[in-house]
């Protein structure tokens, strides 16, 4: 008996520490991923991802130089609660088409979505580039990771109807955490006037990518620390990353989706495009980018990435 107690102090000992481990690991790993980052760039990218957008620069910077000041204006929305909400608006001589663009996490929408925006506008379409929820110059604490960022869409598509009138043709464009974005958003009762989605390099669900990250990076386990971390969130920002799955949405949707996804990609990787396209149950298509990293592909193999998105453009817009 008197070796007893003392191994049941060790033991309590132990857990405890144990406990406390996972719990500030759990806190850090939340402060690192849901607050507020400074916005990356193509010179100084805050992801854990390997994609060197260096090389695509002088491309980026190119294409970007088309949007003048003159051509942009600043654009506001209120969400569900009551964040104040940034986007830009590029009208295109009344085109009563218009693409919603989301960014990736720890970006901005003029960031992503510059170079592409004369390829949109030369095909006829204005834009309308948001800055997500705590990001850019949008209000917010804590970033959403699609779940909260679904419902953000769903209040774009609302004001696009309310200004541009019942007849505007909308497709919504995300890439990664906006990629995730607009799938999650096929789950809401959208308006006929969404025609299509376009998802490049989007996960399946925060859960999924982080658990994915913590094995990648740090060779940890997703138990307990990834359900620690979604209890921590729940209790700070309100939402878990199990809330929704973007495969639940696709599975139900009939709005047209075209995947897209680098097979370099080992921040989100490929099997999350490939399992979204499997499930989706509305048109589909699924494009892969030889050698493309994450969130490389329309620079990668411009050439294919804009032929697949205008085959939707001339399918589901006229």
């Amino acid at each position: 008996m008197k070796f007893l107690l003392p191994a049941a102090i060790i033991l309590f000992v132990l857990l405890s520490a144990l406990t406390l481990t996972v719990y500030f690991a759990a806190r850090y790993f939340f402060r690192f991923t849901i607050l507020r980052k400074p916005t990356a760039t193509a010179e100084n990218s805050n992801l854990s991802a390997n994609t060197n957008f260096k090389q695509h620069l002088p491309f980026i910077m190119e294409r970007k130089a088309f949007i003048t000041e003159d051509m942009k204006e600043d654009v506001w929305i209120h969400s569900f609660d009551n964040l104040r909400l940034h986007g830009t608006l590029i009208e295109n001589n009344g085109s009563e088409k218009l693409v919603i663009c989301f960014h990736g996490y720890s970006s901005k929408g003029l960031n992503e979505y510059g170079a592409m925006a004369k390829f949109y506008f030369e095909e006829g379409l204005s834009l309308l580039i948001v800055d997500e929820r705590n990001h850019g110059d949008s209000e917010g604490t804590y970033t959403g990771f699609g779940v909260l960022d679904r419902l953000d869409a769903e209040k774009w598509v609302g004001y696009a109807v309310e200004r541009f009138g019942e007849r505007v043709k909308i497709f919504l464009h995300g890439d990664s955490m906006g990629g995730a974005t607009v799938l999650m958003a096929t789950g809401l009762d959208l308006p006929h006037n969404v025609k299509g989605v376009i998802a490049d390099c989007a996960f399946t669900s925060a859960f999924d990518v982080f658990s994915h990250i913590l094995k990648r990076d740090y060779h940890i386990p997703k138990f307990p620390i990834m359900n620690v971390t979604e209890w921590v969130t729940k209790k700070k920002a309100g939402y878990g990353y199990k809330d929704v799955s973007t495969l639940d949405c696709v599975s139900k949707t009939d709005i047209p989706i075209l995947f897209i996804h680098g097979d370099k990609d080992d921040f989100v990787p490929l099997w999350m495009s490939e399992k979204n396209y499997e499930v989706c149950s509305s048109p589909k298509k699924l494009l892969i980018i030889k050698g493309a990293d994450h969130a490389e592909s329309y620079y990668v193999d411009t050439e294919s990435y804009e032929a697949a998105v205008k085959e939707m453009i001339d399918t589901y817009m006229n």
